[in-house]
């Protein structure tokens, strides 16, 4: 079984949402996620919409086995809306509700928790590269999906 079918196969985590995330039915999702495999590395792209690092106490813990918890707090939900040279009344709210929420899901392998590189782009994704956990006796360039 090469990279790609592993990666078809085992790549569909489950994936747990809480608070607004899990509340949020009526617009763009919280919590939509990719994973991507290499033979170093796993990367995971999370959809976060309406939410703004710099207000939602965002924060990402990934443990040895894999799991990652990511939680924080959608903090719009204002009735007023000011932008550019005019101030806006809402009509129309899709995003999600103001309030907490966590996503918890399991990459397909371990990980080295101290080895990641986090960034929450523009766009409302937050991306993240985790470096695979290797044994010192692992060979640096043999990796094989387990059986």
């Amino acid at each position: 079984m090469g990279v790609q079918d592993y990666a078809e196969s085992k790549l569909k985590p489950s994936v747990d949402l809480t608070g607004s995330a899990k509340e949020c039915s009526n617009g763009p999702s919280i919590g939509v996620i990719d994973i991507g495999v290499s033979q170093s590395a796993f990367l995971f792209r999370v959809a976060l919409p309406g939410i703004r690092s710099d207000q939602s106490k965002l924060k990402c813990e990934i443990q040895r086995d894999g799991k990652v918890l990511i939680q924080g707090i959608v903090t719009q939900g204002s009735e007023v809306l000011q932008g550019f040279s005019s101030v806006c009344q809402m009509t129309v709210e899709k995003l999600c509700s103001p309030g907490p929420f966590t996503i918890s899901f399991n990459l397909p392998g371990p990980v080295d928790p101290r080895l990641f590189s986090p960034k929450f782009r523009p766009d409302g994704i937050l991306e993240v590269v985790v470096m695979r956990y290797r044994r010192p006796s692992d060979p640096v360039d043999a990796w094989a999906p387990p059986s």
